[in-house]
């Protein structure tokens, strides 16, 4: 077990010093960080609707609308009312976490394909206020954004948005495994047997609902800074969809899974985009084999390369002597 634990914090420390050296790697290619953002952001996305769906077993279709509601917030507070970044980031989660709970309120007596098609509404109705409430959003000819001047390069904001992550998957870690995390999965198991045990469904049904979309929001915000550039084209219906996608190829329950598949639904657009509709054919063919074949998702192929790996290591080791007289003599009595 310890072993287990040891091996995996290597791997997070590599992966970490890995994309602080990604940028010099790439000589500092706006391109390619641009890639590695992207993934950054999405696999934020990604861990909150898993915290939402995987781990509490409700269905939400409106992920990305609070992806564009985190986007929006950050852009209007900075462009029309000059805020500085360290208010528009967070607001863009509060904001993001507060519409959550005028929706979860009344959604959390739905269940399954329900609550499923009420996210839906959300998800869609979203993209059309952002376009038609030219007021505030500028319709289709969206709004401009500045990032800070201390962080202004490509290379410095690079930067904030990989601290903001690897510190949201630190949180989100956390809470999937606390009591909240127990509480979640004894909902997504049994509603009935979870409230018979104490456990306040509606509350925690909530709470789920808001903690997903405040870090989506906070997603959002980082993406508005990132591209400098908000319309209403940025995110659709479609965008829910995918990140529903990335938790499912990932690994359901999984907060590294949502990672891996935020991984492999950023890269496949990279090596499919001169193929014409090629992206939605692999991630379709993608989503039916896991579920087909792999239905914990990619993630629980590397824990069983990991435990077939400890299981050839102990059968290869050498049996020491006290170890093996002690079996004779258990055999003897037998």
């Amino acid at each position: 077990m310890k072993d287990s634990i040891m091996n995996r914090r290597t791997l997070v420390v590599i992966f970490a010093v890995f994309l602080l050296a990604y940028p010099f790697l790439v000589g500092q290619s706006s391109y390619f960080m641009s890639l590695v953002a992207m993934t950054a952001i999405y696999a934020i996305a990604a861990m909150s609707l898993n915290l939402l769906t995987g781990y509490g077993g409700q269905i939400s279709v409106g992920q990305g609308g609070f992806l564009m509601l985190g986007t929006y917030t950050a852009a209007v507070l900075s462009a029309k009312l000059n805020m500085p970044i360290w208010i528009t980031i967070p607001a863009a989660g509060v904001v993001a976490g507060l519409v959550s709970l005028v929706i979860g309120l009344p959604a959390v007596r739905l269940k399954g394909h329900f609550l499923a098609v009420a996210t839906l509404g959300f998800g869609l109705s979203i993209p059309e206020i952002a376009l038609n409430w030219k007021s505030v959003t500028a319709g289709y000819s969206g709004l401009p954004m500045m990032r800070p001047e201390a962080v202004s390069s490509d290379l410095a904001f690079f930067y904030v948005i990989l601290v903001v992550t690897m510190v949201i998957t630190w949180i989100l870690l956390n809470i999937a495994n606390s009591r909240l995390g127990r509480a979640f999965l004894a909902i997504r198991d049994s509603e009935i047997a979870a409230a018979a045990t104490g456990i306040n469904v509606a509350g925690y049904k909530t709470i789920m609902f808001m903690i997903a979309a405040f870090f989506t929001g906070i997603g959002g915000g980082l993406y508005a800074y990132w591209i400098e550039y908000v319309s209403p084209n940025d995110f659709t219906i479609m965008t829910s969809f995918f990140l529903l996608a990335m938790i499912v190829v990932g690994g359901l329950a999984s907060i590294w899974g949502a990672i891996v598949g935020a991984i492999l639904f950023t890269v496949i657009p990279h090596f499919a985009d001169s193929y014409v509709g090629v992206t939605n054919l692999i991630i379709g063919v993608a989503v039916i084999l896991i579920i087909l074949f792999r239905p914990s998702g990619l993630i629980s192929i590397g824990e069983l390369f990991g435990r077939n790996l400890k299981t050839k290591e102990l059968e290869s080791a050498p049996v020491k002597p006290e170890q093996k007289q002690s079996s004779e003599a258990t055999d003897a009595k037998f």
